[in-house]
């Protein structure tokens, strides 16, 4: 059996905990942005592209209008 260091270690443990942390990051984007942050501000407090924090503004906008 694996312990919990072992699992740590192997690559789909360390994508699935990225791909969590990334989506963590785009949440926080909508209140940020009504926070008052510009898309910049954002970006890099959260270490993402400028193209992310777009992205994601603009994917909560088309659900809005759903």
């Amino acid at each position: 059996m694996f312990s919990l260091s072992e699992l740590r270690n192997t690559r789909y443990f360390q994508d699935v905990f990225q791909e969590g942390e990334r989506s963590g990051k785009l949440k926080a984007v909508i209140p940020m942005l009504a926070a008052g942050l510009s898309v910049k501000q954002i970006a890099e407090a959260l270490d993402l592209s400028i193209e992310e924090v777009q992205q994601a503004a603009q994917q909560q906008s088309s659900r809005e209008g759903e």
